[in-house]
């Protein structure tokens, strides 16, 4: 069956860095595209950042754009988020989502299929 798995989350004081991972099985993940999503406590899920099924396209919310950066590994069905500058408010859990249309979509409706989140919390 399809499963997402984060990982990498932890944390860690306000300026610092972390990458967070998430190994997919259970689907052609090379077709689909990839995003990483958060939420924090009492807040709706906001979207972070996607990446197309190449890798050729990135977009990320202005929010953190310049600060992460998404990848992904097709030969190993991983996409990764490297988020540098971390502030307090970066604090959230981020999961990690698949779409199977393979488009560039924003909107938390639009993927098929979700992890269950890794916890990142930033010291001031």
């Amino acid at each position: 069956q399809v499963q997402l798995v984060e990982s990498g989350g932890g944390l860690v004081q306000a300026g610092g860095s972390l990458r967070l991972s998430c190994a997919a099985s259970g689907f052609t993940f090379s077709t689909f595209t990839m995003a990483w999503f958060r939420q924090a406590p009492g807040k709706e899920r906001e979207f972070v950042s996607v990446i197309s099924w190449n890798g050729g396209r990135t977009y990320y919310a202005d929010s953190v754009r310049g600060r992460f950066t998404i990848s992904r590994d097709n030969a190993k069905n991983s996409v990764y988020l490297q988020m540098n500058s971390l502030k307090p408010e970066d604090t959230a859990v981020y999961y990690c989502a698949a779409d199977e249309t393979g488009r560039i979509q924003f909107g938390v409706r639009f993927y098929d299929y979700w992890g269950q989140g890794t916890q990142v919390t930033v010291s001031s």
